[in-house]
Formats: C-alpha cells, structure tokens, sequence
C-alpha cells in the first residue's frame, strides 16, 4: 500500500537559494561540485555559515556560466557535507539530496544568482514488489562492487523511492530523462520505467 509521509511543518512555499545545474541531483544521492564563480562562491559560503540548504535544479535555458539560467520547476535541497579549498578561487563541495521541491516563482537577485519560492513535494511510502526482486539484486551487485563513490549510504534496499533514485541516478540516460523520473509522484511507476528500460537494454534477465 502507498502511503504519504506527515507534512512537514515550515511555512510553505520557503523562499531557496538556487543553483541551476547541467545534472541533476536525487534524494539521498551525492554529488562533487566545483565552485568558482564568485557568485556562487558567496551563496554556498552563505548557505554553510547558516548551516541551511540550497536547491540544485537542472537548467531549463541558459548555462552553468554568465547569465543566470532558467531552473526547471522540480529540484532537490541540497546539503554540504565536505568541502576543500586547496586551490584560490576553487572551492571543491561533496552535497548529499534532501527533499524534493517545486519552485513556485523565482527571481535573479542583484548578484546574478537565482531564488526561489518553492513548495517541498511529499515523497510516497512504499516498498519493492515482488516483480522488481530482480532489480534489487542488481542494485545490490552494483553497490557491492562500485562502493559509496557510485551509491551512497545508508542503503535502504526494500525503499521503492530509495532503489528508484538510485537507478535514475546511475543510469546512463539524458540529464532531461533524469528530471523526468525524478517529478514522478507514484514510486512504483518510477521502478515500472526503469525496469522495461533494463529489460530492453539487456541489463536484466527476461
């Protein structure tokens, strides 16, 4: 049985820093930025000194570079968990996925950068069927032998959000394609797509 997680209690919509990227980052995922626009130097360093999050949402229109870009609506907090600035004018951030959003409205601040009003999105409770046994096998061949710099702990292998996330992450798919599973409300459609894609590339058994 699908079931909706409790609400969380912040006001809503919250208003979010945000980083408009050419990738896409997933709940509980991690990802290796490398930051050097003072811009964006200046709104992570922000972020870290008030021990806050900000959102990572792929870019719609524009570029990582110059002008600010265009967020697509769905993103994902973002959250530092490792930083290093051995090099002057780099600064390195390891960020792990909260919860995902949808920006309600958003505006570019004097300082080139974008903000958001957004909305966090429920996340569906649900665990792995039986059908999709096979997939969890897969996953656990993969983590076993890639280790936590391809999927990141802590594993949660019966989670269908949990497997499906990590799927969409490591799958060699378009960066849209990637958004595209990420909006998807129903978990288990989520883990329906990405089997039919394994099945067709061969990935799974028949």
């Amino acid at each position: 049985m699908l079931k909706s997680q409790k609400p969380h209690q912040e006001i809503s919509p919250i208003r979010l820093p945000i980083f408009p990227l050419a990738n896409v980052l997933l709940p509980h995922g991690r990802m290796k930025l490398r930051i050097f626009e003072a811009r964006y130097m200046d709104m992570i360093a922000g972020c870290m000194q008030a021990m806050r999050p900000f959102g990572i949402c792929l870019i719609k229109q524009g570029s990582e570079v110059g002008d600010a870009a265009e967020p697509h609506a769905v993103g994902v907090e973002a959250h530092v968990i490792d930083w290093d600035m051995q090099q002057q004018g780099l600064l390195v951030i390891t960020v792990t996925g909260g919860r995902r959003f949808r920006i309600v409205d958003h505006l570019v601040t004097p300082k080139n950068t974008v903000e958001a009003h957004v909305d966090w999105l429920s996340e569906v409770e649900a665990g792995v069927p039986a059908e999709y046994v096979s997939m969890q096998a897969l996953l656990q061949l993969i983590a076993a032998d890639k280790g936590p710099e391809v999927i990141a702990g802590p594993y949660a292998f019966d989670d269908a959000n949990w497997v499906g996330h990590r799927f969409t992450e490591i799958l060699p798919i378009p960066p849209l394609a990637r958004l595209r599973l990420l909006e998807l409300e129903d978990p288990l459609l989520r883990l329906s797509i990405i089997f039919q894609y394994l099945r067709d590339h061969k990935l799974l058994g028949a």
